[in-house]
């Protein structure tokens, strides 16, 4: 059976987690931040589970 090629966009942004969930980072931190609250701003900072029903994500990601 050949190898599957590893979709490079999906393994730049999501990583998977030691029991097999979607790990990524918040959305909307690049720029305009200085009219956001602190509040959002610091949970900006934080990287998000994704939905269970993202799981098809992982067959685009097969080595990791």
């Amino acid at each position: 059976m050949p190898k599957v090629k590893t979709h490079q966009g999906t393994a730049k942004r999501i990583k998977l987690s030691r029991r097999g969930k979607l790990i990524a980072r918040s959305v909307g931190q690049d720029h305009y931040n200085s009219r956001e609250s602190g509040k959002t701003t610091k949970n900006k900072r934080r990287d998000l589970v994704l939905h269970k029903t993202n799981n098809k994500l992982k067959s685009l990601i097969p080595y990791k």
